[in-house]
């Protein structure tokens, strides 16, 4: 009997042991089972902050927000939540600063740059040349010229320039302008109603020194200057009250020397009726 009991003590003893190992055994499990899962929180923690993004203006955390999620906040509320103000806060007004009020707020010292008047020495332009066809200067003659009478002066002309012829039948009178200036006039014998005188303006067509006409009865017709292929011509012959040509213009022969010296083929003469022209004047 007593045996028996014994071994049933021995028997309920190792029971024991074996029920409080396998207790110590669970619990064992279970500690191991939290310690993996804070570990995993842990780790899921220590990931989330690894892509977490810094606001490189304020050095503080950026909102990340995920793409495949519906987003939580309305436009003003994802506003405040980055750290903005309201949308409907009015900012205050700043002060419009110019460039130079600028440069003083931010403690910079603005370069100036200022012109300065320079005067440089500009040469006259060159005096325009006179115009050949405007009259420039009139020889200085007083009182009227009478029949045979002639003037020529070339002192305040240039010594070369274009030679201008004209004539005015009204005034009975010729001149010779060179490059406007009025280097030479004279009384004109001219043509009749029967045999006018043409008006125009004619270019010289030849130069025959020693002409004499075939139409007029070998009438001498020294210095010639040819304006017409039908005998209308400048040449010296005796100026006189009360005579005519036929047609031609008559100077006296030493004036009629002169002009033939200057003239050249091509020359204008203008032959005019009652144009009275003065210093400023057009020739033609």
């Amino acid at each position: 009997m007593l045996k028996i009991i014994k071994s049933a003590r021995i028997a309920a003893a190792v029971t024991l042991v074996s029920l409080a190992g396998t207790s110590s055994l669970a619990d064992d499990q279970i500690a191991a089972a939290d310690a993996a899962e804070a570990a995993e929180q842990v780790a899921d923690a220590a990931a989330q902050e690894a892509i977490r993004p810094i606001d490189p203006t304020t050095g503080g955390e950026t909102l990340v927000v995920d793409p495949s999620l519906p987003t939580p906040y309305d436009a003003e509320a994802a506003a405040i939540a980055a750290g903005l103000p309201p949308i409907d806060e009015v900012a205050p007004e700043l002060p419009v600063l110019t460039p130079r009020a600028a440069g003083r707020e931010a403690g910079v010292t603005a370069a100036r740059t200022i012109s300065r008047e320079v005067i440089q020495d500009v040469p006259p332009p060159p005096p325009e040349p006179d115009d050949p066809f405007v009259v420039n200067s009139i020889l200085p003659i007083e009182g009227t010229i009478r029949y045979g009478e002639w003037f020529w002066d070339e002192s305040n002309a240039p010594k070369t320039g274009k030679l201008v012829i004209t004539v005015d039948l009204d005034a009975r009178v010729i001149s010779a302008f060179r490059d406007g200036h009025e280097i030479g006039t004279a009384v004109a014998l001219l043509g009749t109603k029967s045999h006018p005188t043409p008006l125009g303006t004619f270019p010289i067509l030849t130069k025959e020194k020693d002409n004499v006409s075939e139409k007029y009865n070998n009438a001498p017709m020294p210095y010639t200057l040819r304006l017409t292929w039908d005998g209308i011509a400048i040449h010296g012959s005796p100026v006189l009250n009360g005579y005519a040509s036929h047609g031609c213009v008559g100077v006296p022969e030493e004036f009629a020397a002169k002009l033939f010296a200057i003239a050249k083929r091509g020359d204008k003469v203008v032959i005019t009726r009652g144009q009275m022209i003065g210093v400023g004047d057009a020739i033609i």
